[in-house]
């Protein structure tokens, strides 16, 4: 079974295109900002021998058996490996299974590594092997018996069209080579994920899980890959219970398989609530009761992901920073889920309110730290609702926290029964007593912890 994180709280800081020599340099302010787990992108080997990489290069694998990508190779992961470890924070990894490389650009075969890659590990075999994970680098990986027949994905409500066909970038674009689920293909895969596991890695994120048959995903992910693992899938929908995307390929996975997954329905219910006109924060108290959140164990939330503000397709689900920020401290205080903080090194090109990078430096904000600090805090606390209405949500956890979120343009208090001391993690308000009021201030949250 999959690992969850049910029992301990966690939350994952997704360093997104994070060369990994520059997570291990961050690797105890990581831990001091209270972080338990980092995401990082696909250590395999992608294409690297330009100054002008772009971030979906390195979800487009050439070989699994050696890292060698732009934000460094086996050494670089493996230094940064050890410099998490000596911290106690875990590492979880991006997987691309679907799909290997578009290269026709350039040839016409099936052959992962390309003939020149291959000359190029003959050339410079002492460094290959010193970055091999796996295997024998003088074969080929994958060849064109490994792939299914090339077509483009056009009728996206087509399951099998979306599991077989090729991801393309319009109708003149060959696509990306979707791999079979044939005994070598899971081999290979596997003998990566095992070779992850024995460097110490202690998640796996499956990129694209919408995209591969549940057949494939249970003969890859087996008792021996998922044991003491937190495995999760990014299976895209457009919602909950009730929309066809999620009886389409979400509900099978969750019901085929015992993993996590992406809580997208979660995510919509959220983006509703907080940018709709006719958003009401009501739709937050319970979403898992209408089948628009998954249940607590197999659920990571967020509040923006890699593909929202990269890939022009859902750039429309980029919110306000305001509600940004109001969905990212509900995920952190609500109960239930693995919350997930993305960051970036800005290839998206979208600027805050002041005109800086929006999603640089903001994992490191002391504000968003105090948040993470409350989650731990809180972990296994019940929910108590306090009070609800289209802009105010109030809810207690347990006796140890209280949690308001306005996002109305005006302040707005209500009366709590406190039965001791609760001060701000956010501003200088406290209160104690049996009974106390609590204000909060418009477009934004209170979090306030017991102090017995």
């Amino acid at each position: 079974m999959s690992k969850t994180t049910n029992n301990q709280s966690n939350v994952i800081l997704h360093a997104f295109d994070w060369p990994y020599a520059l997570v291990a340099q961050r690797a105890k302010e990581i831990k001091e900002l209270g972080y338990q787990t980092v995401l990082v992108s696909p250590p395999m080997k992608s294409f690297r021998d330009s100054n002008e990489v772009k971030w979906w290069q390195l979800y487009q694998p050439q070989d699994y058996r050696v890292i060698d990508n732009k934000l460094g190779n086996t050494e670089d992961f493996k230094a940064m490996m050890l410099a998490l470890n000596d911290v106690g924070v875990w590492v979880y990894v991006d997987v691309v299974f679907n799909h290997m490389a578009n290269e026709s650009a350039a040839r016409l075969d099936l052959q992962y590594p390309s003939k020149n890659d291959m000359q190029s590990y003959t050339e410079h075999r002492a460094y290959f092997e010193q970055q091999k994970l796996f295997g024998d680098l003088d074969e080929a990986l994958f060849d064109e018996h490994d792939f299914v027949e090339a077509f483009g994905i056009e009728n996206w409500k087509d399951r099998w069209e979306v599991q077989n066909g090729r991801l393309t970038g319009g109708p003149q674009d060959p696509g990306l080579p979707t791999l079979r689920t044939s005994s070598h293909v899971i081999k290979q895969q596997q003998a990566y994920l095992l070779a992850m596991k024995n460097l110490g890695v202690r998640g796996f994120r499956i990129d694209a899980a919408k995209h591969l048959t549940i057949e494939h995903i249970k003969q890859v992910f087996t008792k021996e890959i998922t044991q003491d693992m937190h495995v999760f899938g990014e299976i895209i929908t457009d919602g909950g219970a009730t929309e066809e995307e999620y009886e389409l390929f979400l509900q099978p996975y969750l019901k085929e398989t015992r993993l996590a997954a992406y809580d997208f329905p979660l995510f919509k219910t959220v983006y509703e609530a907080l940018e709709s006109k006719s958003g009401s924060l009501t739709a937050l108290i319970d979403p898992y009761c209408f089948g628009q959140a998954l249940t607590k164990e197999r659920s990571i939330t967020f509040a923006v992901t890699h593909d929202i503000p990269n890939n022009e397709v859902f750039s429309n689900l980029v919110m306000s920073e305001i509600n940004e920020w109001l969905a990212t401290v509900y995920i952190l205080t609500r109960d239930g889920g693995v919350p997930l903080i993305y960051s970036d090194l800005d290839p998206s090109g979208i600027k805050n309110t002041n005109e800086e990078p929006r999603w640089v430096e903001g994992w490191r904000d002391q504000k968003l730290s105090h948040v993470i600090r409350f989650c731990h805090a809180v972990h296994g606390e019940p929910f108590e609702l306090l009070e609800a209405n289209d802009d105010l949500l109030a809810f207690k956890r347990g006796r140890k926290g209280i949690v308001l979120i306005n996002k109305s343009t005006r302040p707005k208090s209500i009366n709590v029964d406190l039965n001791g001391q609760y001060n701000s993690v956010l501003t200088r308000q406290s209160v104690d007593g049996i009974t106390g009021k609590i204000h909060v201030a418009a477009g934004s949250a209170e979090l306030l912890i017991c102090g017995e």
